[in-house]
């Protein structure tokens, strides 16, 4: 059983599994095909990937493919706690340049659901967390895109635990929106 909450943008979506708990500990069922196709989600997923933050502040993104790579991202935290953060990149979308953000935990056991035509990223709350996360197609390079996670533009609210945020040399190069390859 799963529960499926919209988070105001289209096809962005919070995913919360059942917990089955005891004594012992508790288990998840965090991916069935069937029970997703049943919940309205469809997707065949090719690959996983697993991302490992010593420092809180370790902002990741916003990344994106673009088509025909495209990705559709389901995203859990293993070991601690991010905000993510999803950005509509479709420009004939209404709410292009809008975002959503969720904070997911692996205490609480929820998920994210990113489609494709938006911008994904996220930052660490704490120390030591990691992230899982499923693609429904397989890393391009030729298709992989970026845009900056600061861009004014956009306005998202990221919080700073640490005080500063660590970034790969790929995200400070990345392009502002207005600039940015996007979907169409």
């Amino acid at each position: 059983m799963l529960e499926v909450r919209q988070l105001g943008l289209d096809g962005v979506l919070e995913i919360v599994p059942k917990r089955h708990g005891d004594a012992r500990g508790y288990f998840i069922e965090t991916w069935n095909a069937e029970a997703f196709a049943e919940a309205g989600i469809d997707l065949r997923f090719v690959q996983d990937n697993h991302s490992y933050s010593a420092a809180a502040g370790v902002v990741r993104g916003l990344h994106y493919q673009l088509p025909p790579r495209a990705q559709d991202k389901l995203l859990r935290v293993i070991r601690g706690r991010i905000l993510d953060v999803a950005v509509d990149i479709r420009r004939s979308s209404k709410t292009f340049g809008k975002w959503v953000a969720l904070e997911i935990s692996a205490e609480r056991g929820n998920q994210i659901l990113v489609p494709k035509g938006f911008a994904h990223g996220f930052v660490t709350l704490v120390p030591d967390t990691e992230v899982l996360y499923k693609v429904t197609d397989t890393y391009s390079p030729a298709h992989d895109r970026s845009i900056r996670f600061d861009d004014p533009d956009i306005g998202i609210d990221w919080p700073s635990p640490a005080g500063a945020f660590e970034l790969s040399a790929k995200d400070l190069k990345a392009p502002a929106l207005a600039t940015a390859e996007v979907f169409a």
